[in-house]
């Protein structure tokens, strides 16, 4: 199995930057699909950003397409989220999650690994 710690989570300034680490221990992170999630209070946990196991492809969605970044260090066992340009819409617990397999799927479902999640705090 996998296991997964986010960081970097904190209060930023609308418009301000913020990046998130995932650093994953157990077995070789180029294994898995590993996505960004984020849940604000009162809300379903929604899908953020998918990368391949290779880091060669990405999939975002359409609300942070542009401003958002995932990259993935397998070296380093670390998957990141730089985010840009932040509203504070995007106030939310980021979780980071992994899957087996080669497709980026963008259901908390088909994701069987989880980190304990990192507050981001967007304020106006």
């Amino acid at each position: 199995q996998v296991q997964l710690v986010e960081s970097g989570g904190g209060l930023v300034q609308a418009g301000g930057s913020l990046r998130l680490s995932c650093a994953a221990s157990g077995r070789t992170l180029s294994t898995y699909i590993m996505s960004w999630f984020r849940q604000a209070p009162g809300k379903e946990r929604e899908f953020v950003a998918a990368v391949s196991r290779s880091g060669a492809d990405t999939n975002y969605a359409g609300s942070v397409k542009g401003r958002f970044t995932i990259s993935r260090d397998n070296a380093k066992n670390t998957v990141y989220l730089q985010m840009s340009s932040l509203k504070t819409e995007d106030t939310a617990v980021y979780y980071c999650a992994a899957r087996a397999g080669n497709l980026l799927y963008t259901t908390t479902g088909e994701y069987a690994y989880w980190g304990q999640g990192t507050q981001v705090t967007v304020s106006s």
